[in-house]
């Protein structure tokens, strides 16, 4: 039995041998940049400065001390539920629109104009979020494009960038408008992989548009969205870090400062590499939990689960 399973491996390493080349690569990848760098959470329970070892003599182990003091602190509540606040507001505006989208993109009959709206829709992804943010500051400016419409309209807009009520919206549409279009791929491929029979099935037995979508469309996207959205409820607690530093000032803090500008602020602008990985691992922890909730919640459900 052994002799025969080496012989089945040997071929099949024989036979798929380009593959596994293919692979090794990206796998290197992930290793190097995902998995390695996890044995730096140590730091977390400990009073680390730069210079020092990770194990061995010197190194003064706190226990759980800086999750504690994480926990306590004054910030803790204010950056929790800006977090969670701002990632709800993108679930709910955000989520349905890249379905919508390809949906929409799915009924376009025009070849032509099809590739030309799919193209249109994914360039926002590509353009850099230094160059959004920027782009979008300068619109919501005093003199800004936007600032200016509103006050044509009657609306007092002076100095959108420094209201704290309206940075959560903003922030939110903005990262709509950048990632609907990219997001609405797979959906696209999905839909691409439906059986047209089933379609002239339905138009046979005398199906409008929107019931072939219902009872076709929607249950052929069912495991892909249920998988998105068990991905989109594991990061509530992950915010795009990035480009809240772009858009924030201090006048916003208390609506715009969550998880990942306080770790910004405590590791690589305070020095305090210790208290920031003990609440970035905190927050991953409590990101699991969420995943595996939200994983169990859709397998009882709807029978689509990641595991």
């Amino acid at each position: 039995m052994k002799k025969r399973r080496k012989k089945l491996l040997h071929r099949d390493l024989k036979d798929n041998v380009e593959y596994y080349l293919l692979m090794a690569l990206p796998l290197a990848f992930i290793f190097i940049f995902s998995y390695l760098p996890m044995f730096g959470l140590v730091i977390g329970f400990q009073n680390y400065s730069v210079g020092r070892p990770f194990f061995g003599e010197g190194v003064e182990w706190v226990g759980l001390r800086h999750f504690e003091k994480f926990v306590s602190s004054y910030y803790f509540p204010r950056i929790l539920k800006n977090t969670v606040v701002l990632n709800l507001m993108g679930l709910f505006m955000g989520f349905w629109v890249p379905i919508v989208f390809a949906l929409v993109v799915n009924e376009i009959r025009n070849g032509k104009f099809r590739k030309f709206t799919q193209t249109v829709s994914y360039m926002p992804n590509f353009i850099s979020t230094v160059v959004v943010a920027g782009m979008f500051l300068s619109f919501i400016a005093s003199d800004g494009i936007i600032t200016q419409f509103l006050e044509l309209l009657g609306i007092q807009a002076k100095s959108l960038n420094a209201n704290k009520e309206f940075f959560p919206w903003f922030y939110t549409l903005l990262g709509v408008w950048k990632n609907f279009g990219w997001s609405s791929i797979l959906y696209l491929s999905t839909l691409s992989s439906i059986d047209p029979s089933l379609y002239e099935s339905a138009s046979v037995d005398g199906a409008t548009r929107l019931k072939k979508i219902w009872f076709i469309t929607l249950p052929s996207l069912l495991p892909l969205i249920m998988i998105q959205l068990i991905f989109a409820i594991g990061g509530m607690l992950s915010s795009n870090t990035d480009m809240i530093l772009l858009l924030y000032n201090p006048s916003v803090y208390s609506t715009a400062d969550v998880i990942g500008t306080y770790v910004y602020r405590e590791s690589l602008m305070g020095g305090a590499y210790s208290p920031g990985t003990a609440a970035g691992l905190l927050m991953s922890i409590l990101s699991f939990i969420l995943v595996f909730g939200a994983n169990w919640v859709s397998r009882k459900k709807t029978d689509f689960s990641i595991w």
